[in-house]
């Protein structure tokens, strides 16, 4: 019996140890230099300057010349968008563009919350900064970054800022609301030097949290940016309060994650299966191995030769358009490739999908923004920060018609305080813009299940 009891503190004693090493796990990086040439002796400018979305005449002369001049290709019959994007409604995508698209409407848009720019390692850091206009009294704002991915930016969270900062219910928290764009994106300048990957921005964005005057604060994220402030959480735990995110691909192939795939068909309480675990993940050979395939050609290019394709589609703003406006179609739902519109139009309006498109036209970023896939994926699959977990309070927002769908067990195996896992009516991969009142929600939701825990 003592041996027993010996023995059972031994293991005890080594799964504790173990515990508490991976617990104090950081993620460390090295601060950069991404400007052009040497880095200079002078400290760096760390003033904030205001930044407005400009356009001119010729800019829009410029952009009509290269519409005129696209030489349209007949789509195959009966193909919809199951070759890309279809040719014929191209067409009308393009004739809506030159003829009825208000991009100097669309600007002012743009221009209705406050933009800056502030001088980072070396590179121009772009972002929104929204304060709310009214804040309960005996309260504080809650200070949220918002981190976008590819192929959108930081306009995908126009519908959502509102939606935080101004809640129209008085029991909602109130937030003030940063939304940086990542290095070589947008009106962000692009790193000059290789290697920026994702631990980079997110170094560069908790510079950007401190130089605000914000110790603590909520980071929220999908695609790119579920993995920037994946990253803010393990760079510094102590300052991100909370990280909500609507995408969680499995970092690795776990024991848990093998062994759930092959039994939890049969046995899904084991694993917590529900039916919309099973009804995603099986049959496994179409599911996690034939559709990923047939939606991720574009990765392995940008992960490879970002160049050279990007340089076609910078040089012509109808294969940029069709390009990325392809993915917020079937990334939205797979089942849009099916139809002869893509489905575009069901969730986003043309005027919200080309003024994304815009923005990487009028800044030129797209090859930039491509080059984040190469600088990611080429230090290969097996970084440190895919294997050191979480263990900020995490909340995610489970998305049916999301890219990969990611079980509750899967999503904990990464962030060991998952606080709330949101299983979504409906909406995709580019949620914030799609269904940001359901995003506001579990945003709050998830935050108040925080600060709750706090007190």
């Amino acid at each position: 019996m003592l041996t027993g009891v010996l023995v059972g503190l031994v293991i005890g004693g080594i799964i504790f140890f173990l515990v508490q090493r991976n617990r104090s796990q950081v993620l460390k990086v090295e601060d950069g230099w991404w400007g052009a040439g040497v880095q200079p002796d002078s400290e760096e400018d760390v003033t904030i300057r205001l930044f407005e979305v400009t356009t001119s005449d010729e800019e829009l002369k410029d952009l009509y010349s290269r519409i005129d001049q696209t030489r349209p290709v007949a789509s195959l019959e009966d193909s919809q968008f199951n070759y890309g994007f279809n040719s014929q409604y191209l067409q009308n995508v393009i004739s809506y563009w030159r003829n009825d698209f208000d991009w100097k409407r669309q600007v002012d848009k743009l221009n209705q919350y406050p933009h800056f720019k502030t001088k980072i390692e070396g590179i121009d850091i772009h972002y929104l900064h929204v304060k709310p206009k009214k804040v309960p009294e005996g309260t504080t704002a809650i200070p949220l970054i918002m981190v976008h991915g590819w192929p959108g930016s930081f306009y995908e969270f126009y519908g959502l800022i509102p939606m935080l900062t101004e809640p129209s219910d008085p029991d909602d928290l109130v937030f003030e609301v940063v939304c940086p764009s990542i290095p070589g994106y947008g009106f962000s300048e692009a790193p000059h030097k290789k290697g920026f990957d994702s631990v980079c921005a997110a170094n560069i964005f908790h510079k950007l949290m401190r130089r605000l005057g914000f110790q603590q604060f909520y980071a929220h994220g999908g695609d790119w940016g579920w993995l920037v402030t994946t990253n803010m959480a393990q760079l510094d735990p102590k300052s991100v309060k909370g990280l909500h995110v609507n995408f969680a691909p499995p970092s690795q192939h776990s024991v848990h994650m093998l062994l759930s795939i092959m039994l939890g068909r049969r046995f899904p309480k084991l694993f917590g299966f529900t039916d919309v675990d099973i009804q995603r993940l099986y049959p496994c050979k179409e599911k996690l191995l034939v559709e990923p395939i047939k939606e991720s050609g574009y990765m392995h290019i940008q992960a490879t030769k970002p160049d050279t394709v990007g340089r076609g589609l910078n040089d012509s703003p109808v294969g940029l358009a069709a390009y990325i406006l392809e993915k917020f179609s079937t990334w939205t739902n797979v089942d849009f490739r099916d139809l002869d519109d893509g489905g575009l139009t069901r969730k986003f309006s043309l005027d919200d999908l080309l003024t994304n498109v815009m923005i990487y036209w009028v800044s030129g970023c797209i090859i930039s923004s491509m080059r984040f896939y190469k600088e990611n994926f080429g230090k290969g699959l097996n970084q440190p920060h895919s294997k050191i977990p979480v263990y900020v309070p995490t909340g995610f927002a489970c998305f049916p018609n999301e890219l990969m769908h990611t079980p509750k067990l899967w999503v904990q195996q990464k962030y060991r305080k998952l606080l709330t896992y949101t299983p979504m009516a409906h909406g995709g991969h580019f949620a914030a813009m799609e269904e940001p009142s359901l995003m506001a929600e579990d945003i709050q939701k998830f935050t108040k299940t925080v600060e709750e825990k706090k007190k």
